[in-house]
C-alpha cells in the first residue's frame, strides 16, 4: 500500500538508500498513517552509524543535539528530520533514560525497544512494513499492547503509564488485558516521574474523546499522582439531585465538557472537596455545603503539584470556585457577571454549570439546563449590543468626575464604579448627560457620609 509522505522524508530515505544504508520511516508516523491520520512528525531509523549520517547529508544543516544516543536532525526545507541510528538500550536506572545505548545493526532489534505495538512498526519508502510485534493487527483492532513482556517496559521508564492511557483516550482503544494489569501494578512508577512529564500526558489525555473511560477504568493511577482524588472515587451521594456517587458524577461531568483542557481540569476538580463537606440530614440526604471553596483550594494545590502554568491554573481554580454560584436569568445579574468575569471566563461557567448538570439527576436539572441556555443567548446579545460592563466602556471618564467637584484621589474611583454598578443594575443608562447627573448624585451620597 502506498502513503503520502512529504519529499523531504523521501528524501532522506532515497539519500540513505543510495549510500547503502537502510532506512525506514517508524514510531508515530507510520501509526498515524496506519490509522489515516496525518502525522505530525516524521522520524526515521537507519542501520547507518551517526557519524555515516551525517557524512550522507554534509551538504545540509545538521542538528547534533541527540547524538549520544544516536539521533542526527537533519533540516530539509526549514523541516527537522530525526535520524537515528538502529540501538538497543541499556537499563534504565533513573526509570526515564536508558543509562546507556548500543547501535546494532538489526532494525528487529530496535523494535524490541520501543513501548508498544503500534508505535514498533516502520516502513519503507514504498510503503512496505516490517512489523514483527504485530502492531498494524493491533491497530485494526483498536488495541494498546506492550512489546514482550508488559511489566519491564513499564518499569524501564514510569511515563509509559500515562503514554497508554493518553492513547486509550485520545484514540479510543482498549488496552489489552496484559497491559492493563501491568500498569495497575506499577503505577507507582509514575511517583519517579517529573511533574512536567505528567502534566504534558494529562492535558492531552483529558481531551481525549475516550477520557472518561480512561478514568473510570484506572482511577488508582491519577491518585497515585493525585492522592486527593481518592476520597471522592468512593464518595457516595445521598441526594435527589444526584443518581451517582462523586466518582461517576465527576466522570460524566468531565465528558460533558468541550474539549478544552481548562474545562475538562475543571470539572474533573470541581467536586474534589466535597467529601470534606459532606454531612447527612435526619431524613438520610447528603449536603456538601461549603464544597466549591474547599475544591477550590485543592484544585490549586493539586495544580501547583503538576507544575500547571499560572494561566491555566488560576482559571481552573476560578470555574471551581464559581461553578455552583446561583446565576438568574436576568439582563443584571448577567452583566454583573460578565463586568466581574470577562466574556471568556463566563461563558466557560456556563459550559461548566451545565456540564455538571449533566452529570445530575437529568429530571431534575432540565429546568436548569434550558435557563442556562437562555442565559447564553441574553449574554450574546449584551455583547453584540456592546453595552457598558466595564469602567473603560463609561461615556464619561475621571476628567469629568473631578470637573464635577470631586477631589482628585480614591473618591474619583469610587464615583465610576457607583455609575459602572447602576449601569449593570439597569437603573441608568450608559449615555453622558445621565451619567453627568448620576455623579451629582453619588457625589451627594459621598458628601453624607
Amino acid at each position: 500500500m502506498k502513503f503520502e509522505i512529504p519529499a523531504g522524508a523521501g528524501y532522506i530515505l532515497q539519500t540513505l538508500a543510495a549510500a547503502g544504508h537502510e532506512g525506514y520511516l517508524v514510531g508515530g508516523c507510520v501509526r498515524d498513517l496506519l490509522r489515516g491520520v496525518e502525522p505530525h512528525d516524521w522520524d526515521i531509523c537507519t542501520s547507518a552509524l551517526p557519524e555515516e549520517t551525517e557524512k550522507c547529508f554534509a551538504g545540509r544543516r545538521i542538528l547534533g543535539t541527540g547524538l549520544k544516543h544516536g539521533t542526527v536532525t537533519v533540516l530539509v526545507e526549514g523541516e527537522p528530520y530525526e535520524i537515528t541510528t538502529y540501538r538497543r538500550e541499556g537499563p534504565y536506572s533513573d526509570r526515564r533514560r536508558p543509562d546507556y545505548v548500543r547501535f546494532v545493526p538489526d532494525l528487529a532489534e530496535d523494535l524490541a525497544r520501543r513501548d508498544f505495538t503500534m508505535n514498533a512498526i516502520a516502513m519503507d519508502l514504498d510503503g512496505n512494513l516490517r512489523d514483527p510485534f504485530g502492531g498494524a493487527e493491533d491497530i485494526r483492532a483498536g488495541l494498546i499492547r506492550c512489546v514482550g513482556e508488559p511489566d519491564p517496559r513499564f518499569q524501564e521508564d514510569g511515563l509509559r503509564v500515562m503514554r497508554a492511557l493518553r492513547f486509550a483516550a485520545v484514540f479510543g482503544y482498549e488496552i489489552e488485558a496484559h497491559t492493563a494489569r501491568a500498569i495497575h501494578e506499577n503505577r507507582a512508577m509514575l511517583d519517579r516521574v517529573a511533574a512536567e512529564r505528567i502534566n504534558a500526558e494529562l492535558r492531552k489525555l483529558l481531551a481525549g474523546k475516550d477520557a472518561g473511560n480512561v478514568l473510570r477504568q484506572y482511577p488508582d493511577v491519577f491518585c497515585q499522582f493525585w492522592p486527593q482524588l481518592g476520597p471522592l472515587v468512593t464518595l457516595e451521594q445521598h441526594s435527589p439531585w444526584h443518581c451517582r456517587g462523586g466518582w461517576e458524577h465527576t466522570i460524566h461531568a468531565v465528558e460533558a465538557a468541550p474539549a478544552d483542557v481548562a474545562l475538562r481540569l475543571a470539572m474533573l476538580l470541581h467536586d474534589i472537596g466535597k467529601p470534606a463537606c459532606k454531612s447527612t440530614d435526619e431524613q438520610g440526604v447528603d449536603h456538601f455545603y461549603g464544597h466549591p471553596a474547599v475544591s477550590a483550594r485543592l484544585a490549586d494545590e493539586m495544580l501547583q503539584a503538576l507544575k500547571f502554568d499560572s494561566k491555566t491554573r488560576e482559571r481552573v481554580v476560578l470555574l471551581v470556585k464559581r461553578h455552583d454560584v446561583p446565576l438568574p436569568p436576568t439582563g443584571p445579574a448577567i452583566r454583573r457577571w460578565l463586568s466581574r468575569l470577562g466574556p471568556e471566563a463566563f461563558f466557560q461557567l456556563l459550559e461548566v454549570k451545565r456540564a455538571d448538570n449533566m452529570g445530575q439527576n437529568l429530571e431534575k436539572v432540565r429546568g436548569r439546563l434550558a435557563e442556562l441556555g437562555e442565559i447564553r443567548a441574553q449574554a450574546e446579545r449584551i455583547l453584540a449590543e456592546k453595552q457598558c460592563l466595564t469602567l473603560k466602556d463609561l461615556a464619561v471618564n475621571g476628567r469629568d468626575v473631578i470637573a464635577a467637584g470631586i477631589e482628585p484621589g480614591p473618591e474619583v474611583g469610587q464615583v465610576l464604579e457607583g455609575l459602572l454598578k447602576r449601569i449593570l443594575d439597569g437603573e441608568i443608562q450608559n449615555q453622558r448627560n445621565a451619567l453627568l447627573k448620576g455623579i451629582n448624585s453619588i457625589k451627594q451620597q459621598l458628601l453624607r457620609q
